[in-house]
């Protein structure tokens, strides 16, 4: 038998195989046998395919089956970080820096001197106030005396009391420029201070822009100090956001407290936690937004006044359906899942996420308790293929 007949024998039905033989003579078998071979390869190949695809319906994807729990929403507002005191030292006195006493980013206490201007001229005018003082003290005594001489004498009608009227009018006079030349010497001796420039309060200094030998006026900003022991971080809730955050307070006060956390902008949480202290008594009306002010200790000093962070503000939810971020991709703005039915065939579906708890959608529509869908491998299955599901564990927490 020839060979091309022995291969169709081993495919072909035993009633069909007299009918081949008879078909395939030796004339005709050179003819179609090309054709045969043609065949036979289209055959092998097919249900090669067949397994293949066989195989990859049967490939192993991890699913989760959704259940409704009670977990945290936590939502982040950004939020400017400011020292609970932060001020600007200026000079309020004209002159040249004559000696800085401290440096960038030093702690200083409350009344340490960190610049010294050229203090001859104040000096001056401080000795000039205490002379000035001193003739119009004696020019006093002696106008007291006179007064006294003249009494005696208006006494003993001596003289008219036209005369002590006017001895008392002249004690006035030097009296009250004592008191104009003590005034003076105040301030001088205030205009004296000035060129000694103090700490208002303990805290850390700024940059120092001006050096040894710059010439200032009053007003010149010399540097900024921080007190950074505490911080405010002020963010701003949307009016809807405002009203649910008070009713939730008041609905679930012993779950819905004003301790907040911080997250920096390396993506990492300060350690400490903050409290709400205070928020604003009016709505912004071009943005409808409500600012909150809440103070962190920052006892080592990890906050700087001017960052930004975020601030996590925490809600406990109750019987809520949690779907893995890593779960739901996105078409044309529109959030999918691929569901797993009970005979392991997938299917896309549209969700409705309400918002976020971590790494996890909280779902409005489309899902619903005891749900089975895909955890991972989004992009490696198509819809309408069957799998083999793992079962895996998942807490809503990664």
């Amino acid at each position: 038998m020839p060979k091309t007949k022995f291969l169709f024998n081993g495919f072909l039905s035993n009633q069909r195989i007299l009918y081949v033989n008879k078909f395939f003579t030796k004339k005709t078998s050179k003819l179609f046998a090309p054709f045969c071979l043609s065949f036979i390869g289209l055959f092998l190949v097919s249900c090669n395919s067949k397994k293949t695809a066989e195989t990859v319906s049967l490939a192993e994807f991890p699913v989760v089956e959704l259940k409704e729990i009670d977990t945290v929403l936590e939502k982040e507002y950004v939020a400017q970080i400011q020292s609970v005191k932060n001020v600007e030292i200026r000079s309020q006195a004209n002159g040249y820096i004559k000696k800085i006493l401290v440096d960038e980013g030093e702690y200083v206490n409350e009344g340490q001197i960190l610049f010294q201007l050229n203090a001859e001229k104040y000096q001056n005018e401080v000795e000039k106030s205490i002379a000035l003082k001193g003739s119009a003290e004696a020019e006093m005594s002696a106008a007291e005396v006179e007064v006294r001489r003249v009494k005696i004498l208006s006494d003993k009608n001596v003289i008219s009391k036209t005369e002590l009227e006017l001895a008392e009018a002249k004690y006035k006079i030097a009296k009250a420029k004592v008191a104009e030349a003590k005034v003076n010497q105040t301030n001088a001796q205030l205009h004296l201070s000035f060129a000694y420039i103090k700490a208002p309060f303990s805290g850390v200094l700024n940059r120092i822009p001006l050096k040894v030998g710059s010439l200032v006026n009053e007003g010149t900003l010399l540097t900024t100090i921080s007190d950074v022991k505490s911080m405010f971080a002020y963010f701003n809730l949307s009016e809807i956001e405002y009203l649910n955050f008070i009713e939730n307070k008041k609905n679930d006060a012993e779950h819905h407290s004003n301790e907040v956390h911080l997250e920096l902008a390396n993506a990492k949480r300060f350690p400490n936690m903050g409290k709400i202290e205070t928020m604003e008594t009016e709505v912004n009306s071009s943005t409808g937004s409500l600012a909150f002010r809440a103070k962190f200790q920052n006892k080592d000093g990890m906050l700087k006044h001017g960052s930004t962070a975020k601030v996590l503000l925490t809600t406990p939810t109750k019987n809520v359906l949690l779907v893995p971020q890593k779960s739901v991709f996105e078409i044309q703005d529109k959030n999918f899942v691929y569901v797993v039915d009970s005979s392991n065939k997938v299917s896309i579906k549209n969700i409705i996420p309400s918002n976020r708890a971590g790494n996890a959608y909280i779902i409005k529509g489309g899902l619903q308790a005891g749900d089975r869908i895909l955890y991972e491998g989004n992009q490696t299955i198509k819809e309408g293929q069957i799998i083999q599901p793992k079962l895996v564990v998942w807490n809503g927490s990664k």
